[in-house]
């Protein structure tokens, strides 16, 4: 990227996808993982990728448990490439959509949820 282009916002460079990050991109990603918090407890982060609020949130959150021994198998949606799955995980699991959020699910029931800046490594132990 250029000097200029990072002083007046040029191109945007494709962030970097951490490899702890599932990706859920079908409903049957989905039933997978909601199936697979009967073993463990997962955690579904949405993301709106033109969304800067987001971004950053998504940022912090991943360098908080990038160090971290996970306590949650963690999964990645994409809110604009797949809204449907986004209400498809609000209705199935009662939880209101926002944007960013993090869900936490146990035993296929959702167990915490936080948005915005509530979002932290702190949700995946409580």
């Amino acid at each position: 990227m250029s000097f200029f282009d990072k002083i007046f916002g040029g191109k945007e460079e494709a962030p970097e996808q951490k490899t702890f990050w599932k990706k859920i991109e079908s409903e049957e990603d989905l039933q997978k993982a909601i199936e697979s918090s009967s073993d463990h407890k997962i955690a579904i982060f949405k993301h709106s990728t033109s969304c800067f609020i987001s971004k950053t949130v998504l940022r912090n959150f991943e360098k908080e448990v990038a160090g971290l021994e996970h306590e949650a198998e963690l999964y990645y949606l994409d809110l604009l490439a797949h809204r449907p799955l986004s209400n498809k995980i609000a209705e199935d699991l009662g939880v209101t959509h926002q944007s960013p959020q993090l869900i936490v699910i146990e035993n296929g029931k959702a167990v915490n949820n936080a948005s915005h800046q509530s979002i932290s490594a702190d949700q995946l132990s409580s």
